[in-house]
């Protein structure tokens, strides 16, 4: 007989990472990571927008895994760079729309990593990590757009990067997208699936 398959935790309450792995088939709970993610950043300055979002999922799936040895916890975070400025989520309507009149007629880089962490006695360590990119470009947005927008997602987009969601009417922000349908999610599904049967939580 073949071993048991490791418990996998989220340590996540996003809606759209949830949202991918069931439509993958993957079993696993959501346990969402308590942590100061502007501590972590400080350790972090001058770092590539790819490596900040990296140690971001490392540190959600360890703060999680130090609860629970023995579980495979499984880390994320996005980040959003536009005009060579950092932005994190918006914390009030007006705040969102600054962030969308910037965006206008700009490329938004979106960096989505994922992380998989097992804590022992001895402490948690990373099994493995990935971030991928996508390039997404924003079109002109008229104030008129930007009010009607907002009187639609607010609140819903105040927990998102870049203030939208793709899989809703976010997608009338953009002009094109450049990269897989999973990083603009969120998460790099393709290759932590990969990841997933290699660590036998996933049939390979």
């Amino acid at each position: 007989m073949s071993a048991p398959a490791p418990r996998l935790i989220l340590a996540s309450k996003s809606a759209s990472r949830r949202a991918m792995l069931d439509a993958a088939g993957v079993a696993y709970e959501s346990i969402p990571a308590d942590i100061d993610e502007r501590a972590v950043e400080v350790g972090l300055a001058g770092a590539a927008p790819a490596e900040v979002a990296e140690a971001l999922a490392v540190a959600k799936a360890a703060a999680v895994a130090e609860r629970h040895p023995g579980a495979l916890v499984l880390g994320s975070d996005s980040l959003v760079v536009a005009g060579g400025r950092r932005f994190d989520k918006p914390r009030s309507r007006e705040e969102a729309g600054e962030h969308l009149r910037f965006f206008s007629g700009k490329v938004m880089e979106l960096h989505s990593a994922a992380a998989l962490v097992r804590a022992d006695r001895e402490g948690a360590g990373c099994e493995w990590s990935h971030a991928s990119l996508a390039r997404l470009h924003v079109r002109a947005l008229s104030e008129d757009f930007i009010a009607h927008y907002l009187d639609r997602e607010w609140p819903a987009i105040g927990h998102t990067v870049g203030a939208f969601r793709i899989e809703g009417p976010g997608v009338q922000l953009f002009s094109a997208i450049e990269g897989d349908q999973f990083t603009v999610l969120g998460m790099p599904l393709l290759p932590l699936l990969s990841a997933l049967r290699e660590e036998g939580v996933l049939v390979s």
